[in-house]
């Protein structure tokens, strides 16, 4: 899924350089400090994130938006669900 890369966000999530699971935790632990509806971009380098986040999303009802690809960087989309992160 692609995302729009001038998609507006409310937070900036970097997890470059990050290996899994690391990225998806950290991103669990971000959203989990904002509000529904709430867009998170997350920056990642790691190749495993792009069938990782898609999961995590499906998995605990947060939106995934798509991703675009910036030379190495993949950069993530996620609107916060309008329940509490399980």
């Amino acid at each position: 899924m692609t995302a729009d890369p001038d998609r507006p966000f409310d937070a900036e999530l970097d997890a470059r350089d990050l290996l899994c699971p690391l990225p998806v935790l950290k991103a669990r632990k971000r959203l989990l400090a904002m509000k529904p509806g709430q867009i998170l971009r997350v920056l990642t380098t790691d190749p495993v994130a792009v069938i990782d986040l898609p999961h995590f999303c499906a998995e605990a009802g947060h939106d995934y938006l798509g991703a675009t690809q910036a030379g190495s960087v993949s950069v993530h989309h996620v609107r916060r669900a309008a329940f509490n992160d399980r």
